[in-house]
């Protein structure tokens, strides 16, 4: 539109889909620019998954006289979703989730959702060198790289796919177990999106989030909207579990380490002694030729 390539005069019907995402993402300014230059004679369809007030706005801005059609109150949550809480220091994460993977054969297909697409890559790598079957996908990834991960996790060759809420929209997949909010989000609809994911098809499902001090009031929002407490789980052993994890892991990296700092050591000084002589040798030589001139 911007290169006048296309123009929507004659347009009779205008479909904006995943509008909560596309403000979330900062494209308003560009819906506001397209809708400008549509005909007022139109059909307008708005579809949202989660309608926060900025949506609402937008929404009560392009329609005229609306019907809504609502699958559920934006404040419920998946009826047969059992919600659970971690309280665990930011840093404790990653071994935490890994522990519980470890210590609970039920998650037998879990959706890790985390906001930032450079998280969703380090979980994945951490869980995969814990001897944990995981993939990532999130917008950075490439179209046949994040149908290869959805692919992988329906067929459950991968027990574990890590997702940001954008690369997450459109996965339909029954068989989810558990859903594990790693970072809490903080757009308390989104939360409930996402843990929509399980309890699919007639089944229960399990939701359990991680929550570090900066997401208390993250927390606080979520059970504002779902008008509900989430069960808070006593995750000391679980947290003492990832820690000695962690520090097993530690040391495993620092004994590895060792001989190869060791061998770098030797070489160095195998190396290191002719050098040393031959530039004593030059020293000399260059004394020798100077005491001569003069």
């Amino acid at each position: 539109m911007s290169q006048r390539i296309v123009h929507l005069s004659k347009l009779d019907i205008f479909v904006l889909d995943e509008a909560d995402r596309m403000l979330d993402m900062g494209f308003i300014h560009d819906v506001r620019r397209v809708i400008t230059q549509l005909p007022r004679d139109r059909q307008t369809l708005f579809f949202s998954a989660t309608m926060p007030p900025e949506a609402k706005k937008l929404a009560d801005a392009i329609l005229r006289n609306p019907a809504t059609v609502a699958v559920a109150p934006v404040s419920s949550t998946a009826e047969r979703v059992e919600q659970r809480l971690l309280f665990v220091e930011r840093a404790d994460k990653r071994p935490v989730l890994a522990a519980l993977l470890e210590g609970d054969p039920s998650i037998t297909r879990a959706l890790v959702f985390t906001q930032m697409k450079h998280t969703a890559n380090r979980v994945a790598e951490y869980l995969q060198k814990r001897g944990v079957e995981a993939d990532a996908i999130h917008g950075n990834k490439s179209q046949n790289a994040r149908e290869r991960a959805l692919a992988r996790f329906k067929a459950g060759q991968s027990r574990v796919l890590v997702a940001t809420d954008i690369a997450a929209r459109g996965i339909d997949i029954d068989e989810v177990s558990h859903v594990i909010n790693y970072e809490l989000p903080n757009v308390p609809e989104t939360y409930v999106h996402r843990i929509g994911r399980t309890a699919r098809a007639g089944k229960s499902g399990i939701a359990i989030s991680l929550c570090d001090e900066n997401e208390r009031q993250y927390l606080r929002d979520i059970e504002r909207l779902i008008r509900q407490r989430v069960t808070v789980l006593d995750g000391s052993a679980l947290v003492n579990k990832a820690r000695s994890l962690h520090a097993t892991d530690a040391k495993t990296v620092h004994q590895q380490a060792q001989p190869r700092a060791s061998q770098a050591r030797e070489a160095a000084r195998e190396g290191g002694a002719p050098s040393r002589a031959r530039g004593r040798a030059q020293e000399s030589r260059g004394r020798g030729r100077r005491w001569r001139r003069s």
